[in-house]
């Protein structure tokens, strides 16, 4: 399958992010692109650096007339399109999620984001009500797609629920960075941490995992940090968490990844985690911790 990712800089003029993203698409799709993932809330700056309620207007209904226009543009393609919206779900009540277009413009499935951060300049839970969909895969014309956002990739769990629905890959729109303010050695580790951990889910569940980061410096309009440099890195895992393609962390980027959907067969014959899982002794996962 043809991956193509989108690492895009944004600006505060929404329906100028959202046209160049539509551009790059349609460009992908020239490449030969099948599937194309966008960055998360990808039609905006990264609004969650401060707690403001001005921000909820930039939520949107699903379906609505943002959502309208990247189903045009899958449509238009061919191809299955992974978007991430700021959802308006109902007065007072807002989720980040993500929608999956298939390639005949129509809605394949979404996901709310069920872990959300709260922590300096990612104030999430101002803004997002936790999902309560699940971790279900979604279903497309090119295969079950294991769709999650940014803060869940960290958790093994969520890679573990999708992978035994059946996901086919791991898929994380995703918009991560360093406070500024952070040393050189510190900045490196974080974002190597971040990578080396999906690459974990990838080998743990033997799937491909596909990860698009937004990139540049976005400034904290309170002032009270430096604001993000969003590190980038975009990048593509195989099911054994060999890098097949990584983005740089200080530019923007367009690529088409080539993926064999078959590998994942052989690998979990090599290495037959699922088969293997003491199921009888996992029960103690349901607490938060154990004393």
């Amino acid at each position: 399958m043809k991956i193509g990712i989108i690492q895009q800089r944004n600006t505060s003029d929404v329906k100028g992010n959202r046209q160049s993203l539509i551009n790059k698409i349609k460009q992908l799709a020239a490449m030969g692109a099948q599937l194309v993932v966008l960055p998360e809330l990808h039609d905006s700056l990264y609004f969650c650096q401060v707690e403001s309620v001005d921000n909820f207007d930039l939520a949107v209904e699903i379906p609505g007339s943002e959502t309208a226009e990247y189903a045009a543009v899958a449509r238009e393609c061919g191809i299955v399109l992974v978007t991430s919206m700021f959802e308006k779900r109902a007065t007072g009540l807002y989720h980040n999620t993500a929608v999956v277009y298939d390639t005949d413009g129509s809605v394949a499935g979404q996901y709310r984001k069920m872990h959300i951060p709260d922590d300096p300049a990612y104030y999430e839970k101002f803004y997002f009500t936790p999902g309560d969909q699940g971790f279900i895969p979604i279903d497309t014309s090119l295969g079950r797609l294991g769709v999650m956002v940014c803060w869940d990739q960290w958790y093994p769990e969520g890679a573990r629920l999708m992978a035994m629905r059946g996901a086919q890959m791991l898929i994380y729109p995703t918009a991560i960075g360093y406070e500024s303010s952070d040393t050189p050695d510190e900045q490196e580790r974080q974002r190597e941490a971040w990578t080396t951990v999906q690459r974990g889910h990838a080998v743990a569940n033997g799937l491909p995992v596909i990860t698009v980061n937004r990139v540049g410096h976005e400034p904290d309009p309170s002032g009270q940090t430096r604001g993000i440099q969003f590190w980038g890195s975009s990048f593509v895992a195989g099911p054994q968490g060999e890098l097949i393609y990584r983005a740089p962390n200080d530019a923007e980027d367009l690529q088409v990844i080539d993926i064999d959907m078959q590998r994942s067969e052989q690998v979990r014959r090599w290495w037959p985690f699922l088969r293997d899982r003491r199921i009888d002794h996992y029960a103690d996962l349901n607490q938060r911790f154990l004393d």
